[in-house]
């Protein structure tokens, strides 16, 4: 039976995903896919932290040892920031390795890029965990847009920012108490700017307008205004209302060709799709001509919900290859 060989670079919390996923589901992936994926090479900064126990031989500080491998056919990346990761990724695509991401600050910026020089190559880029963690909506709106088009998308993208209100709603609690919560259970990093402001929710709106439009509106164009805009007056006075506010990205292609997007704390109401999302959730509702309303939601982060989707994105290409579906 044929080896696929593959690379993990960045061994945070999603990194140590991936190993543990790929290990618990070997025989499965091997029954449905008729091959063998073993990881051979894990990047890190620091290569005598051994996170994971039998991992150390593994483990390299050098692109150049990853890229050597002899034979290296899958590289999943899972590193925080645009640098290094996208010249990481642009080299090993180079080498006709197919890549998976979960990197959305990298993935809104330079994904389009990727993904034309992977053409070129014959190889595929994975990306499903970079918007929403363990919601499939990558694939599904790739389904989608085979035949129907879709006009707006909106969607609660940041499990962080979903958490803290809804407790500030149901507990009535304070901004400060929602955040402190969240830090503590590993919702929110001890810097949680990009959650709250919104930047994070931004970048994965962004990736979602070049898979529905084609094109991004201008970066500066777009509005991003944090949660912690909101008063404890306004949440007071939604809820007595029966209304709740959730933190919406939103992009929309208008009539003449312009896209336009958003991110903003936003009043819904109880037949808007997003307003029974509550907690760590994301949810995404698309717009479509044919179909109508078509909402997906799920789990937004953490280790598991993020590096299945990236074994599974793993699981199509190859499946892709072979001619078959696969699903895990």
């Amino acid at each position: 039976m044929a080896t696929i060989k593959a690379a993990i670079l960045g061994f945070g919390t999603v990194g140590q995903g991936i190993y543990h996923v790929v290990n618990e589901k070997r025989a499965q992936l091997k029954a449905k896919l008729g091959v063998e994926l073993e990881i051979v090479k894990i990047l890190v900064r620091d290569t005598k932290n051994e996170r994971v126990p039998g991992t150390a031989a593994l483990l390299t500080d050098s692109i150049e040892d990853v890229l050597a491998v002899d034979g290296l056919q899958v590289v999943f990346e899972a590193i925080v920031d645009e640098e290094p990761a996208f010249t990481y990724l642009k080299r090993a695509v180079e080498q006709r390795c197919h890549v998976i991401t979960a990197n959305k600050v990298m993935f809104a910026k330079r994904g389009m890029e990727l993904q034309q020089l992977a053409k070129t190559k014959g190889v595929h880029v994975g990306y499903e965990a970079t918007v929403a963690g363990g919601v499939p909506i990558i694939k599904t709106m790739k389904n989608i847009l085979l035949v129907n088009d879709v006009s707006r998308i909106q969607g609660i993208l940041n499990g962080t920012t979903n958490y803290m209100l809804t407790k500030m709603r149901q507990e009535n609690w304070s901004y400060d108490e929602a955040l402190a919560e969240a830090q503590r259970l590993g919702y929110a990093e001890a810097d949680p700017y990009n959650d709250v402001s919104g930047q994070d929710a931004f970048k994965k709106i962004m990736v979602l307008c070049d898979l529905a439009f084609g094109e991004q509106p201008n970066w500066d164009d777009v509005d991003v205004i944090g949660i912690n805009t909101l008063t404890t007056e306004q949440l007071e006075d939604a809820k007595a209302k029966g209304l709740r506010y959730r933190h919406v990205a939103e992009a929309e292609k208008l009539e003449d060709g312009t896209i336009v997007a958003k991110v903003a704390p936003q009043l819904v109401a109880p037949d808007h799709p997003l307003y029974p999302i509550d907690d760590v959730f994301n949810a995404v509702a698309m717009e479509t001509n044919y179909i109508g309303t078509l909402t997906v939601t799920g789990p937004g982060a953490g280790m598991y919900p993020t590096a299945s989707v990236m074994v599974e994105d793993y699981a199509e290409i190859i499946g892709k290859r072979a001619g078959f579906t696969v699903s895990i």
